[in-house]
Parts: structure tokens; C-alpha cells; sequence
């Protein structure tokens, strides 16, 4: 059975446990000031589309993204388990966020991440991301990398 992504709620016992190991990996990278993932609660509150992929009917990762009008979608809460990573599951959530936002005349994406997620920034760039200044809320902070990319 091939890898299958369904948009679920943050609150899920599987989002839930896909967050806390998302967490627990972050937590000893990063003082709490530079960590700017949303808890469970402000991904319900912020209306953030959020998306489970499996494999085997194993929770393998998600992401979600956050619309900002057609302006920009943030990418939220990207994540892979360690167990599933190597097998093109973080691009696969890359290219279904991408057409979510496409479809619904959303151009551009942004996300944050941290300077020591090195799997990820290298991801992000060779998909196109390119460096930006602080976006958003965000301010400078030498521990994050700012991203963005044109959905077309």
C-alpha cells in the first residue's frame, strides 16, 4: 500500500503524538524563544490546515499550513519519523501542501526552521525555497532560517 496523506485534526491521538516527538526532538536544539512551532491548541485556533501521511496505515509524518489570505501559506510542523525519513515522504507532504495552497490562489509559500535542522533546509533548497528576511510576526533570530518559494 503506497504512502497516503489525509488532512486530519492536530488534536488526533496521531497528530498529538507526531507533534510531541516533533517537540521532543526541537527541545534540546533550541531555548524555548527560538522554537516557534504551534502547540496543538493554536493550530485548531489558527485554522491550519494540517495533513497526516502513512504508510501501511502507519503514522509516517505531517505538515500543515497556515493560508495568510492568498497572500502566503506558512508551512507548519513539518516532520518525518526518523524510521520513514530517506523515503521521499517529506516531499510528498511538500507537493501536497504546495497544490493545497495552489488550489486556492495561494502563490507563495513561507516557513521558518532552525539552523541546525540541516535534512530539512537541504530539502527546502533543492525544491527552489529560497532565503528570506524574517517574515510575519518573526523577528531576527541567528538560530532560524526564513524561507520562501512561488507555488507556480
Amino acid at each position: 500500500m503506497p504512502a497516503i496523506i489525509t488532512q486530519e485534526r492536530p488534536d488526533a491521538p496521531d497528530a498529538i503524538a507526531l507533534i510531541d516527538e516533533l517537540e521532543a526532538y526541537l527541545t534540546p536544539l533550541y531555548p524555548r524563544e527560538s522554537r516557534h512551532g504551534y502547540t496543538v491548541e493554536k493550530l485548531i485556533s489558527q485554522g491550519v490546515a494540517f495533513f497526516l501521511i502513512r504508510e501501511n496505515g502507519l503514522p509516517a509524518g505531517c505538515g500543515g499550513i497556515q493560508l495568510f489570505g492568498t497572500d502566503y501559506g506558512e508551512l507548519k510542523r513539518m516532520y518525518v519519523r526518523p524510521q520513514f525519513r530517506g523515503l521521499g515522504f517529506a516531499q510528498l507532504m511538500l507537493e501536497h501542501l504546495t497544490a493545497y495552497a495552489r488550489n486556492r490562489s495561494v502563490g507563495l509559500l513561507r516557513l521558518e526552521t532552525g539552523i541546525h535542522q540541516h535534512e530539512a533546509i537541504g530539502l527546502y533548497e533543492r525544491w527552489g525555497f529560497r532565503r528570506i528576511p524574517p517574515f510575519g510576526e518573526y523577528k531576527l533570530d541567528p538560530l532560524s532560517r526564513y524561507y520562501e518559494k512561488q507555488t507556480t
